[in-house]
């Protein structure tokens, strides 16, 4: 093997490195050619048995002029080099390739030409990576491919597995984890080269080649092909959403920004942002932003119908909301138009497309932003009752949404109240606790569990932490560390929007192994002065969190935060003890009938599932139900 390894390089010193690391490595005649393979054609016909490769995949400004023998033609790095690797190997020659996600997903005809090749003489596997394990170096999200060409003569199906885990944390530093999927997916890979069925599992799944074949984009996304089961009942018929009689699928588009005629008009034009997670769908009157004529004009985006509906379709995905007037989108969006309403509700296909929603996930393809293509989506398929029975569905799911808003008006309206009395003194908060107001610990925390665990921003208008949201700390912390947490801690975030920022939460558990991260502010109640959950309710009350808002917004502009200044300054009625407790236990009295909203929300969100499942014949228990 010594006399057998071979490598090219562009860069003259790269050359001289790799020769005199493989001669430090017991290689007495290091083969490495300064030699550019995309270019040149003086190396063309060397073949190789075996070929392992993470070739550079930048494309300088104005795209590659590879010479005539490349059998794709494209001016993409990435293409070129993975055509270079296919078309290098022997008859029964082998490759392992770590490839950017472009060469996964991006429908360029270039790309899909390259998928079509590989697939049809090469590749028998891919394994997809996480995004962030080449880091510090690059946070991209990789794959590799796996070529064969006897293997892939051999079989029919591709192999697609998923790791999620290479045994490292996907930070900059790159520590070692528990759980790593690499010995499993090398014992499926070996076992699938050796003619072994691979079964179906969270990792691993094959897809006929065919299959592959048949799709729009030749995709090489394992998600997009895992099995799902059929769905419908069968009472009703299903339809596409790309029926041209019913529907028509729109795109959107986002004007240049650096023109200003295009901005400040008076056309609707939503992004994500415009459609809040709060409701099963929105309807949408208005957004932040709105376009000219001009912009629409000289843009992809397209101007909706009322009741049109709209379905995100990037980054996050299935945020549904119908247009009640003439509205555009920007490109985050696949929009359906109701082409005739005498058979279709357009809020009945609004209820109908959230079913569909881990689907589109499974189909979704991209690297730092999954996306559901309009090809795919259109392909979807929804139950199509009578336009009688859907708008029976609709007045039913909308009678629980309106138990459900009048609830949700109960929590956003709820705020303590304590009627001050004009005797009580009114003190700086710093004088009532122990010490100095503490930040928390800087250092970076992790996802896999370790003994220390550090708190989430999670405080709420309850002001109750949510102990389930924890992350962890790899690093040992005294018992005697202030970043530790002790029962009666109360926590106010330094920095959020007007809303969050300054928002308290207590930490009201016997658990020594928590510390609270550096973007929480700590004040520890002085019990001989303030009762701590007293202290809690001053900090969630009106006049306190308008002091917090605007001290904030004071100090820090358009990026609201708070500091320990401002939190010793904060105002604090203080009545005697005795009155304290009279007034936490009122308000925790009202907070507990609060809380039965929260209840009331889940079942009647429960009952909307249970109705628009119905539909689609998945039938749910009247337990759940309820």
């Amino acid at each position: 093997m010594m006399t057998n390894f071979r490598g090219y390089d562009i860069a003259p010193d790269m050359v001289r490195l790799s020769r005199a690391n493989m001669y430090l490595h017991g290689f007495p005649n290091p083969v490495i050619h300064e030699y550019d393979t995309l270019t040149s054609e003086e190396r063309w016909d060397e073949r190789c048995d075996v070929i392992l490769a993470n070739p550079p995949f930048m494309t300088p400004k104005g795209g590659i002029r590879p010479h005539n023998r490349f059998s794709i033609k494209a001016k993409r790095s990435e293409v070129l080099f993975v055509d270079y690797i296919a078309e290098h190997l022997n008859p029964s020659g082998r490759a392992g390739v770590i490839v950017p996600e472009g060469i996964i997903f991006q429908s360029q005809n270039a790309y899909k030409a390259l998928r079509k090749m590989l697939v049809e003489n090469y590749l028998w596997a891919v394994v997809s990576l996480p995004a962030g394990v080449f880091n510090p170096y690059s946070g991209v999200k990789t794959s590799i491919l796996f070529f064969d060409r006897t293997l892939a003569k051999r079989t029919n199906e591709g192999l697609f597995v998923k790791v999620e885990n290479d045994g490292f944390d996907l930070g900059a530093q790159r520590r070692p984890i528990k759980g790593s999927d690499l010995p499993e997916a090398l014992r499926i890979i070996d076992s699938h080269k050796n003619g072994n069925q691979a079964e179906e599992s969270r990792m691993a799944h094959v897809v006929s080649r065919k299959r592959i074949l048949d799709s729009p984009d030749v995709g090489l996304s394992g998600d997009r092909y895992r099995p799902i089961t059929a769905r419908g009942n069968g009472k009703w018929p299903m339809v596409k959403l790309e029926d041209e009689q019913l529907f028509r699928i729109e795109s959107g588009g986002t004007p240049s920004s650096s023109n200003p005629a295009y901005w400040d008009g008076d056309i609707r034009w939503a992004t994500l942002a415009d459609l809040p997670q709060s409701n099963l769908i929105t309807e949408l009157s208005d957004t932040q932003r709105k376009i000219t004529a001009k912009g629409l004009k000289e843009s992809s985006a397209v101007l909706l119908s009322p009741g049109s509906v709209l379905v995100s379709s990037r980054a996050t995905i299935g945020r549904v909301a119908i247009t009640k007037a003439s509205t555009a989108t920007n490109q985050g969006f696949k929009n359906i138009v109701i082409k005739d309403v005498s058979k279709t509700n357009p809020r009945y296909i609004a209820y109908a497309v959230t079913q569909l929603v881990p689907r589109m996930e499974l189909m979704a393809s991209g690297g730092t932003f999954k996306e559901i293509s309009k090809t795919n989506f259109s392909a979807l398929e929804i139950p199509l009752p009578p336009l009688a029975e859907q708008e029976r569905i609709v007045a039913e799911i909308e009678g629980y949404q309106k138990v459900i808003n009048g609830a949700r008006a109960v929590l956003d309206s709820y705020r303590p109240h304590i009627p001050i009395h004009p005797d009580w003194p009114v003190v700086p908060l710093g004088e009532v606790i122990q010490g100095k107001p503490k930040n928390g610990y800087s250092g970076s925390p992790v996802d896999h569990p370790t003994d220390l665990k550090v708190l989430s921003l999670s405080a709420t208008t309850s002001g109750k932490l949510d102990l389930s949201k924890v992350k962890f700390l790899d690093e040992k912390i005294p018992l005697d560390s202030p970043c530790r947490c002790q029962r009666g801690d109360i926590y106010l975030q330094r920095g959020n929007t007007k809303e969050l920022v300054g928002t308290a939460a207590i930490f009201d558990v016997d658990d020594e192994d928590y510390i609270y991260p550096d973007l929480m502010i700590r004040v520890r109640a002085n019990e001989a002065k303030i009762r701590s959950h007293y202290l809690l309710t001053v900090l969630q009350s009106a006049p306190v969190r308008e002091y917090v808002t605007r001290s904030a917004v004071g100090a820090a502009g358009s990026m609201p935060k708070i500091n320990q200044t401002i939190v010793e300054s904060i105002p604090v009625p203080l009545p005697p003890l005795a009155t304290q407790q009279a007034i936490v236990a009122e308000i925790e009295a009202e907070q507990a009938l609060v809380a039965a909203n929260r209840e009331l929300i889940e079942r009647f969100e429960k009952k909307i599932q249970a109705t628009i499942a119905r539909v689609w014949g998945e039938e749910t228990s009247q337990g759940e139900a309820q």
